[in-house]
């Protein structure tokens, strides 16, 4: 069987010297009590067929409600999550305020079992962390990500 992909932009901008990120927190109830391993950087799986950068463009615009930047794109691989996935991620520098987010939804049977279909948030909310910050709630494995922007960046 072959991993599931899903392919995202990570924003970033510059704080003075310091660099930060906006992530999202994952959206629905298995996540709404949770902060650490809660945030991701936007993104979302795709087919086969499609390019990983136009399905980072078309998720960033799904997940958050917005267009997407159109500064450089700087490259910062693959990651392989917990359950399998790969994911791969590109940074590009933006600006936005939190506040202008209209995520996308989904849906699924809530609570488990019970026959009836509940809408979530894709993410219930996204926020700007220094990179520090961001190592302390991201999703584990997209550390990667965070440490491969800070390796590029002057």
């Amino acid at each position: 069987m072959t991993a599931r992909r899903s392919a995202g932009l990570l924003l970033f901008r510059r704080a003075g010297r310091d660099l930060e990120v906006l992530l999202g927190h994952m959206g629905g109830p298995y996540f709404a009590r949770k902060d650490a391993g809660a945030w991701t950087v936007p993104k979302g799986e795709y087919a086969p067929d499609e390019p990983a950068w136009e399905a980072a463009r078309r998720e960033f615009r799904e997940e958050l409600g917005l267009e997407p930047p159109d500064g450089e794109a700087v490259p910062l691989g693959e990651v392989r999550q917990t359950g399998g996935k790969i994911v791969t991620v590109w940074a590009v520098e933006g600006d936005l305020d939190p506040e202008d987010v209209h995520p996308g939804t989904f849906t699924i049977q809530w609570p488990p079992r019970s026959g009836r279909l509940a809408e979530f948030p894709e993410l219930d909310r996204v926020r700007w962390f220094g990179l520090d910050a961001g190592r302390a709630v991201i999703v584990t494995a997209q550390t990667a990500f965070l440490d491969r922007l800070a390796e590029h960046s002057p």
